[in-house]
């Protein structure tokens, strides 16, 4: 059992995130899902709460009720190793949201997710600072990374 898990309170959506994030992530599955019973502040058979997993990180969404809204100040990051898997997450999970800059954005039940390839990295700690600010400067330009674009700022083209 990891020792940290990610846990997602939601309004009543829990069980429609998770089967979301399921069908996204290639390598994912639900682990359990408990439901409300009788007298419970949600209607029977409603979800409490919902363990999954995506990319080997467990995650349990409650459905708790409005109190709490989710807030970029807490996003996911999915490291990716090229284009088109940045491509394709940028597209899954920012479906029905709202995209932001620089990598990041917010699925359809406000959860923040960045999505960022490993070459952002190695682009941004660039020994040469100004090919380093070059690369930092276009990509506050963009808001899905363009991996080829951030090379061609760091060649100076």
């Amino acid at each position: 059992m990891q020792k940290i898990t990610p846990f997602l309170w939601f309004d009543k959506q829990a069980e429609e995130a998770m089967n979301f994030y399921v069908s996204v992530f290639k390598n994912a599955k639900v682990l359990s899902i408990n439901r409300y019973g009788k007298g419970a502040p949600l209607p029977e058979g409603t979800v409490l709460t919902a363990s999954f997993e995506l990319n080997g990180l467990m995650f349990v969404a409650l459905n708790g009720g409005p109190l709490y809204k989710f807030s970029p100040a807490t996003s996911f990051v999915v490291n990716c190793d090229t284009q088109e898997e940045v491509d394709y997450y940028w597209e899954k999970l920012g479906a029905g949201g709202t995209y932001n800059q620089c990598a990041w954005l917010d699925d359809k039940f406000g959860v923040t997710w960045q999505i960022v390839p490993k070459q952002l990295g190695e682009l941004l700690s660039n020994p040469d600072p100004a090919r380093a600010g070059r690369v930092m400067q276009a990509m506050m330009q963009m808001q899905k990374i363009d991996i080829a674009g951030l090379q061609r700022a760091c060649d100076g083209k």
